[in-house]
């Protein structure tokens, strides 16, 4: 395949290439490759980014390989095998080994792919595991997936009669179901604390098994946002302590940024028009408090045992 990067463009992505501007997932994307280094090969699973690598250009300066939804690990774990295998029979060596990364969406990771995932976990697979979660199917018309928020609307959450506060169950915890498995690292990652990211990157080199990196990644058209505003929002999701960038070693977490204050949670819902029903025409003061009281408790919890 023929890399953009022989094409006299400036930016490192292809024109046409339907990607949405203003992807938190895509600028999350694009510090995680710059921490993992060239020596990777991407196995992603059926998603948004499926059409950032289309045959014959690509975006990618490493592999790429394309799986179902499903069984992105499953793929992952026969590149794994492949790549020890020829490391043991000299046909390559040790310093051309690559770093297997299995790239999904929230629908995925959170659903979908759970199942491959939790066999690859089991099996202590060498891969990192990206998720840009974008908290809903977002390539297929931005429907509710495990990773969609309470009182969030979707395509297939309506706000109305039946449900006036859109989805009516809270989000799943994708970070605890990898911490049971007790995988050598996990973490939660931001696009708007690039920092954090890095670190966190490279302190998973030192550990050889599953590693686990969940982006929150705002999606302008699904969100109902602003483009230019993804970044203002993925950081205003961690001062809201809505999102908390947190790391797991081997199943002991540790917070690696807590707000010094935090802000209300409505000052990040109200910037979204998928939170909009919960403002206009009457305030759903009930929803409000419940996810207010949501995030207090998460951090009464984790601050006293920090």
């Amino acid at each position: 395949m023929k890399s953009i990067k022989d094409l006299p463009l400036d930016d490192n992505l292809l024109p046409g290439t339907a990607m949405c501007a203003g992807c938190g997932g895509l600028l999350a994307l694009r510090h995680c490759l710059k921490a993992l280094g060239e020596k990777t090969v991407i196995v992603n699973a059926a998603g948004c980014f499926t059409l950032l690598s289309i045959y014959p250009f690509t975006p990618f300066k490493g592999s790429w390989l394309y799986t179902a939804m499903a069984s992105a690990p499953a793929g992952a774990q026969g590149v794994r095998d492949a790549l020890d295998i020829l490391i043991k029979k000299g046909r390559i060596k040790p310093d051309e080994d690559l770093k297997v990364v299995v790239l999904t969406g929230d629908g995925a990771a959170y659903d979908m792919g759970l199942s491959s995932t939790s066999g690859a976990i089991y099996r202590n697979l060498d891969f990192y595991y990206i998720c840009y979660d974008n908290e809903a199917y977002g390539n297929t018309g931005f429907q509710w997936s495990g990773a969609t928020p309470y009182a969030s609307k979707t395509a297939t959450t309506p706000v109305g009669k039946i449900s006036p506060t859109g989805a009516e169950v809270s989000k799943k915890n994708l970070f605890e179901i990898w911490r049971s498995h007790k995988p050598p690292y996990l973490a939660t990652i931001s696009p708007a604390h690039q920092v954090d990211l890095f670190n966190k990157f490279k302190k998973a080199e030192e550990y050889k098994g599953p590693k686990l990196f969940i982006a929150h990644s705002p999606c302008p058209p699904g969100w109902a946002t602003d483009p230019s505003h993804s970044a203002r929002l993925a950081k205003l999701s961690v001062d809201t302590g809505i999102w908390a960038l947190k790391e797991a070693i081997y199943g002991e977490v540790r917070h690696t940024l807590v707000p010094k204050k935090f802000k209300s949670v409505e000052e990040y819902l109200k910037e979204q028009g998928r939170f909009a029903h919960l403002f206009k025409p009457v305030r759903q003061e009930e929803a409000l408090k419940k996810i207010q009281e949501g995030v207090d408790e998460y951090w009464r919890k984790n601050l006293a045992s920090n």
